[in-house]
């Protein structure tokens, strides 16, 4: 049923002028479902404080409920037809009325991790882009019809979400921004194991895949209330620079059942990590931080290793933010391994001092759909330096794409030799002793592996043409804005 009402939304937004692609799509489905799921959260609201002899203060004022303004009821409990709003009365509430009134929850002196505060962000960041009243209350009347009230609905929610960060990710120029492969995700929290009472902090979350993933991991782990505490509202921290990303992560958190999400909204790399204290360092890191972007030359002071590279500096960032003894999963572009510019160099060597690289995982060509660059994943923990570094090089022994996808099977075996960092055709150890101490090089050099076919797919050559393209393209746009 909620499969097909997802469909019926988008089939509406298709309509409406001021969506015009699956960005669109998902920004305004998000708002509709948080007022939604903002409505459904009362009565359980209500009944806790009931429970603690407090007076219960709704959320919203009664005009602007759900079922004030969105989806009126008649005394038999069906739709209220003659006291909807519809038309350009119904843009006109929303656009001057409603969104004012919400994004005023966003006060200086608030916490910021109440959800009236994250009612208040939200709002400030989103516009409606509804320009035909009559299509807007043809979407209204689609989200009434979903419920948030039980695990199982929130469950099946969640997944139908996730898939529209999916469709999302593909249709844009950088895939891998709003959506990290789910299987990549799941591999990186197994292997890195979270235990409750644990933190858990992404710096570059996005849609929130990491940190929702972490929690299903989690999840099951539980045998107390106290517990259950400590992993809705301490174990996970996330930050997000771009207004879209963070409504997705915000939203993608409360469907999988944390009701106050602590995402902050701000630019991570803005933050100097020399103000960086140990009650803001974390026991686990798991990230895919945007590559290829360039900062400007205010934000690299904040840097031991000053660079342009964004994922570099999120790497420092990141290394800095773990507690001693913390572990860390982040994927980062392969050329990190071998590039010979002082920044990549410096960097390679401040990891393999700082840290014990324990693994690499090399991904294939085509693992973030729409991106043909290709990627690592470096796990290491922080306090000693680096010994023996195991590799694993993943082969799913097709053509990854839209269609045939990175699955949870492709990566069982890494999974199961990353515990013992057993040497097979795919894996090697190499000791951090024997590498170049003036570059620091860590190339991916099988030496199990048979000889390979020097002849490469000319389709993957085009991609990966095709993305280094764009990230050129992308770099002189940022280039031009800073002259």
């Amino acid at each position: 049923m909620f499969e097909q009402t997802f469909k019926n939304i988008d089939d509406v937004l298709w309509k409406e002028a001021g969506c015009a692609s699956e960005l669109d799509y998902a920004e305004q489905t998000s708002w509709l479902l948080f007022l939604k799921y903002l409505e459904d959260l009362e009565p359980a609201r209500e009944m806790e404080a009931q429970l603690e002899g407090a007076r219960y203060q709704p959320l919203l004022e009664d005009k602007f409920r759900w079922t004030h303004w969105a989806a009126p009821k008649n005394a038999e409990g069906a739709f209220d037809h003659d006291n909807a709003l519809t038309g350009d009365d119904l843009v006109d509430f929303v656009n001057r009325e409603l969104f004012p009134y919400l994004q005023r929850f966003k006060q200086p002196d608030a916490d910021p991790n109440t959800i009236e505060y994250k009612i208040g962000e939200i709002f400030s960041e989103i516009r409606p882009k509804f320009n035909s009243g009559y299509l807007l209350r043809d979407a209204l009347e689609l989200v009434d019809a979903l419920e948030f009230k039980s695990q199982q609905q929130k469950h099946e929610l969640s997944d139908l979400y996730e898939t529209r960060i999916k469709n999302m990710g593909n249709a844009g120029r950088n895939g891998g921004e709003y959506y990290t492969p789910r299987a990549l995700i799941r591999a990186m929290v197994k292997v890195t194991n979270p235990e409750i009472g644990e933190t858990i902090y992404d710096g570059a979350c996005g849609s929130a895949g990491f940190l929702c993933e972490a929690y299903d991991y989690l999840r099951p782990q539980v045998q107390s209330p106290k517990q259950l505490d400590f992993l809705q509202r301490r174990t996970f921290t996330g930050r997000e620079k771009k207004s879209l990303a963070y409504i997705l992560g915000v939203m993608n958190m409360i469907l999988h059942g944390i009701e106050a999400p602590n995402i902050i909204h701000t630019n991570t790399l803005a933050i100097n990590v020399d103000d960086i204290q140990p009650k803001d360092q974390h026991d686990i890191v798991l990230a895919n931080p945007p590559f290829g972007g360039k900062e400007r030359k205010e934000v690299q002071q904040n840097f031991p290793i000053k660079t342009g590279e964004t994922a570099f500096l999120f790497l420092q960032h990141f290394i800095k933010s773990l507690k001693p003894g913390g572990r860390a999963a982040v994927v980062i572009k392969n050329t990190f391994l071998s590039n010979s510019d002082n920044a990549s160099r410096s960097l390679r060597r401040r990891l393999l001092e700082d840290c014990q690289l324990t693994a690499i995982l090399d991904c294939p060509a085509k693992t973030f759909l729409g991106a043909g660059v290709k990627t690592v994943v470096l796990f290491f923990e922080k306090g000693a330096p680096s010994k023996n570094i195991w590799y694993y090089q993943l082969d799913p022994g097709r053509s990854l794409g839209k269609t045939n996808p990175l699955n949870d099977d492709d990566l069982a075996e890494f999974i199961a030799l990353e515990k013992t960092k057993a040497d097979s055709e795919r894996s090697w150890t190499i000791r951090a002793a024997d590498l170049d101490p003036e570059t620091c090089d860590l190339s991916v050099k099988n030496p199990n592996a048979p000889e390979a076919d020097p002849i490469r797919d000319p389709a993957d050559i085009l991609d990966e043409i095709a993305a280094l393209e764009r990230e050129t393209a992308e770099a002189l746009t940022e280039i031009r804005a800073l002259l």
